[in-house]
């Protein structure tokens, strides 16, 4: 992972006990998203009406219980992504998937902005055949619509066990706000969204 000098200081914590992440409760669903670095996919989730909680993550690998250094090597499988658990009955998949394609660079394999290697890979992780044919359809519907100049590589694929990332990753924009902001801004994040999707790109 290509990150700026001043996260290298988070090394020293990747023995953390890592965060919990409770299970959908009634009335409750749960979905899951790769859109490389998973601090920066929490906040556009967050700010959504219908949304409980978002936990940053892994998934897609065949260990169990991976840690951030697993994942970093890009030698896992596994995946950084977000977990959402939201109420159907305020907020629809369909809106999910509308924020997910609008925070991410569908067009880019392996890597999302800076942060380069499979690890990084923009991901649609389905639940069920509702959620296929949901995500299929709003990414049929996006090639269809010819914006993006290339073909899209964003997967669907079946969802995988899914493990927290660390406590400190948690929430990381909010309780790192000046460090958030300045790996965002560093990473050229808001930039390349502006140029894919001009006014309806992502917020962070």
């Amino acid at each position: 992972m290509k990150r700026f000098v001043f996260l290298l200081g988070l090394w020293a914590a990747l023995t953390a006990t890592p965060a919990t992440a409770e299970a959908p409760g009634p009335g409750e669903a749960m979905a899951i998203f790769a859109g490389g670095c998973f601090w920066c996919m929490e906040p556009p989730y967050d700010k959504l009406d219908g949304v409980i909680r978002t936990t940053s993550g892994y998934t897609g690998g065949e260990k169990p219980n991976p840690t951030y250094k697993d994942v970093s090597s890009g030698r896992s499988g596994h995946v950084e992504v977000v977990a959402v658990i939201y109420n159907p009955e305020i907020v629809s998949y369909e809106k999910l998937l509308h924020v997910f394609w609008r925070n991410i660079d569908p067009v880019r394999a392996n890597a999302q902005f800076c942060d380069a290697g499979p690890q990084y890979r923009s991901v649609i992780y389905v639940g069920n055949e509702v959620e296929r044919e949901q995500a299929e359809a709003s990414k049929a519907e996006l090639e269809a619509s010819g914006r993006l100049g290339l073909p899209i590589v964003t997967e669907i694929t079946e969802a995988a066990p899914f493990y927290p990332a660390e406590s400190y990753h948690q929430d990381y924009y909010l309780k790192n706000p000046a460090r958030y902001a300045y790996y965002r801004w560093g990473c050229g994040r808001d930039e390349r969204l502006k140029q894919i999707w001009g006014d309806e790109a992502g917020g962070h």
